[in-house]
């Protein structure tokens, strides 16, 4: 059984100077080694502790690519994210732990040419939860080309300097699930 927590929805931002339309919220994560990082909050569905046990791996797949897991009766793929990104993976990691830190990701698309809306889903393993950050979006800059690595690159938004002087990665949850491997018919 798997531990959950529920993302608040309706938490107020603090009040300040900036416009409330142009404030978005943004789960805060890190990854080894010392990044850390943000995925929009409307992009999420769940964050929660997977057994590593209940992880069945799935042969031939990217190394990034964990295997299955059964969530809510639903098939998840899962993805070891600091991989993804070019990071420290988790097998490399010391992690004396029967559990992985956890976000399902949860992105809609619509259909080109229709009415239809199609949700996707996918688990990242991150190393923990942060917090939750109020972001306004237009302070999302371009990273400096010092910093971002190759791999890092498609998933990046940009980033955000938090007023203490801290750069947070932004990533986007649909370039993540955009890079799972497609199957081939």
């Amino acid at each position: 059984m798997s531990n959950s927590l529920s993302l608040p929805g309706s938490q107020l931002p603090p009040t300040d100077s900036n416009s409330l339309e142009e404030r978005e919220q943004y789960l805060r994560f890190y990854l080894e080694p010392d990044t850390n990082a943000l995925l929009p909050i409307l992009q999420l569905a769940e964050v929660l502790n997977v057994p590593i046990a209940q992880i069945v791996p799935i042969a031939h797949m990217p190394a990034w690519v964990m295997g299955v897991y059964n969530w809510r009766g639903e098939i998840l793929w899962m993805v070891d994210l600091g991989h993804l990104v070019g990071l420290t993976p988790c097998y490399q990691q010391a992690i004396n732990t029967s559990t992985y830190t956890t976000i399902i990701l949860d992105v809609t698309s619509k259909y080109a040419n229709s009415t239809k809306v199609k949700s996707q889903m996918l688990g990242v393993i991150v190393n923990r939860i942060e917090d939750i950050e109020w972001c306004n979006s237009n302070q999302i800059q371009s990273p400096p080309s010092s910093t971002i690595t190759p791999d890092l690159l498609p998933f990046l938004r940009g980033y955000w300097l938090k007023s203490d002087d801290d750069m947070l990665a932004v990533l986007d949850g649909k370039a993540v699930i955009a890079a799972m491997p497609k199957p081939e018919l």
